[in-house]
């Protein structure tokens, strides 16, 4: 018993710290949103994640049956939009409400699990789903039923990261843990690359989630690319250590920590204090998370 506690605890502080990461990079993203486009925040984001995955390969190369490449691009396409969407929305509306919508991701994958995978999801899974969209409408706020760029954004946040889990899912049983993981950080470095290289030629501001110049980095932006990079690597980092010692369902509940730390550092950022309908919305979405988390207990 006492060893059970304490693996339980070691995975909630794990989970807390990887939290507390999580928000802190979104502050330096938020931070850097003020000099370059969100499309560069992501180029900075996945390029240093991209130089560690490679550097594990010198050691230990990957050894897969692979057979699944297009599913392998969709999981890295779908994840580099979803970060896009996310970063976009850090720059434009308060860390704390980016940082809720992605935390939909959650309910959208048992869903996606249960139409694609053919999963079971329960009432309880169904009750999430209902709570999880009132809890956007209340941070949305549409005016007369129509939702403005960055709820639709953040819709897609949640959801498009869903479908890149949901195909992690299956992934996992054709290729290495890295080769997933560069799916995701290899398109989140070309394809920002490619979107900077092509914005020139693009004259729409209605596109400017997708499109922007490169800006060269100078004095202590490069502080802020440097700390962006180190604080989602020691996310991730503890993230997987705390999904290693403990239940999934307990770390993913504890994981929604972070919109508490995110909501905390935005105001030191210079956010307004959420408002009742944005705690409520913020509230529906935690509950439905850790619904979903604990039928994972």
């Amino acid at each position: 018993m006492r060893e059970r506690f304490g693996r339980l605890d070691r995975g909630v502080r794990y989970m807390l710290f990887a939290s507390l990461m999580f928000a802190l990079m979104g502050v330096f993203a938020k931070l850097l949103s003020g000099t370059m486009p969100s499309l560069e925040v992501v180029f900075f984001r996945n390029v240093f994640g991209v130089f560690l995955v490679a550097a594990t390969l010198v050691k230990k190369p990957m050894r897969h049956k692979g057979g699944k490449p297009w599913l392998l691009f969709f999981r890295g396409l779908m994840g580099f939009l979803a970060l896009l969407a996310f970063f976009y929305n850090i720059a434009h509306i308060p860390l704390g409400d980016a940082m809720t919508y992605s935390k939909t991701s959650p309910v959208f994958t048992a869903f996606f699990a249960w139409l694609f995978l053919k999963e079971r999801m329960g009432m309880r899974g169904w009750a999430a789903l209902i709570l999880g969209f009132l809890g956007i409408v209340l941070i949305a706020k549409p005016s007369g039923m129509i939702l403005d760029k960055t709820a639709w954004l953040g819709i897609f946040s949640g959801v498009g990261a869903a479908l890149a889990y949901t195909a992690v899912r299956e992934l996992k049983q054709y290729y290495d843990t890295r080769a997933i993981v560069l799916s995701f950080m290899g398109i989140g470095t070309l394809g920002p690359l490619f979107l900077m290289a092509a914005s020139p030629c693009v004259d729409s501001p209605k596109l400017d989630m997708l499109f922007g110049e490169f800006v060269m980095p100078s004095g202590h932006t490069w502080l802020y690319v440097i700390a962006m990079g180190l604080f989602a690597t020691l996310a991730q980092i503890y993230m997987t250590r705390a999904y290693g010692v403990t239940k999934a369902g307990i770390v993913g509940a504890v994981s929604y920590s972070n919109i508490l730390f995110s909501i905390l550092f935005g105001l030191l950022v210079g956010d307004p204090f959420p408002d009742l309908l944005t705690w409520l919305g913020i509230t529906l979405v935690i509950v439905a998370g850790i619904v979903v988390a604990s039928n994972k207990t």
